[in-house]
């Protein structure tokens, strides 16, 4: 995330107390949500047995140094994440999340971290490959954007929105695997975080652009009106993100493939301590699984807003192709 939440300093506002919330039921990456922090962000759904639940309370942190920007613990049945600009988080048995604030947080600013690296890692430890990518849905076909920080994979995102295709999922994307033969991308939720320069040349015209949660926090958060897609759909292509001097797509050798998705894949970001037990083992299953069915290629990217169009014409022509 961009910039890393231990460096945020605290909000002036306080919170409503605990006593006074209300319980928020939304749907995303297939799942029933119902929540105690009001999540905008969700698409709401009818209240009903949630598949997970988020809890506002206190939680103890087993081991924490109280100086601690951040800390992390990890248990085979419970994780624990805590930012002390934001607050803690524990996942528990993959079926619910607490959540602990810290003084004066507010709802919007503990979704940072909630909709990002603590909702993979529950997806994660409901036996989902989750990757830091953004994935788009073309024509009944889908693509995956993966890259380091700055490559450009929400702008790439972006630019395949204004082009008429629909956001299946941005930084969080969930696969499902339980098919071997076809793996499916599960919905996220219909929001897109874009810095200032590439939502001023990407221009989604179907989006409305959610108040900034913090000052240091410099991508907005554009919540589509339209352009995203509800239903899961294969995965079709799995991109790597890089620069080049025109728009272009390589595929990557079978042995190049498996480290990119690791690499990639959500749970790395917290190394070895965050694959307890057998998670470890499954988790390079997966990988390989998804490397040897789908492959992995090189998107190259022009430098330049200027010039995204010819990327999103290279993913059309890549799709429209039918090989691999």
């Amino acid at each position: 995330m961009n910039p890393p939440i231990a460096s945020l300093a605290r909000p002036e506002p306080q919170m409503a107390a605990a006593s006074e919330r209300v319980r928020h039921f939304y749907k995303a990456y297939g799942l029933v949500i119902g929540s105690e922090v009001a999540l905008p962000e969700l698409e709401p759904t009818a209240p009903a047995t949630p598949d997970l639940e988020i809890a506002v309370g206190r939680v103890d942190f087993p081991g924490r140094s109280s100086g601690d920007a951040s800390s992390f613990r990890f248990e085979p049945t419970r994780q624990y994440l805590s930012w002390q600009a934001v607050g803690t988080f524990m996942i528990s048995s993959a079926n619910r999340i607490d959540v602990d604030p810290a003084p004066g947080i507010e709802d919007p600013l503990l979704a940072f971290p909630l909709l990002g690296p603590v909702m993979a890692l529950a997806l994660h430890q409901r036996g989902l490959l989750v990757l830091h990518a953004s994935a788009i849905a073309v024509d009944g076909k889908s693509v995956i954007f993966m890259g380091d920080k700055g490559a450009g994979k929400s702008t790439t995102a972006g630019a395949m929105i204004g082009a008429g295709h629909r956001l299946l999922t941005d930084d969080v994307v969930a696969l499902d695997l339980s098919d071997p033969d076809r793996p499916m991308i599960l919905p996220g939720f219909p929001q897109l975080k874009l810095a200032a320069d590439a939502a001023s040349v990407i221009r989604l015209e179907q989006a409305d652009v959610r108040p900034q949660v913090h000052p240091q926090i410099d991508k907005a958060q554009h919540r589509l009106r339209d352009g995203f897609a509800a239903e899961a759909l294969p995965v079709s292509r799995i991109y790597v993100l890089g620069r080049g001097v025109r728009a272009a797509i390589f595929p990557l050798t079978g042995a190049a493939a498996l480290p990119a998705i690791i690499k990639f894949s959500y749970v790395t970001r917290f190394g070895r301590q965050a694959l307890p037990g057998g998670f470890a083992a499954l988790h390079l299953r997966q990988c390989a699984q998804i490397a040897g069915r789908i492959g992995v290629s090189r998107l190259e990217v022009p430098a330049g807003l200027a010039r995204i169009d010819e990327a999103v014409a290279a993913i059309e022509a890549d799709l429209a192709s039918g090989t691999r």
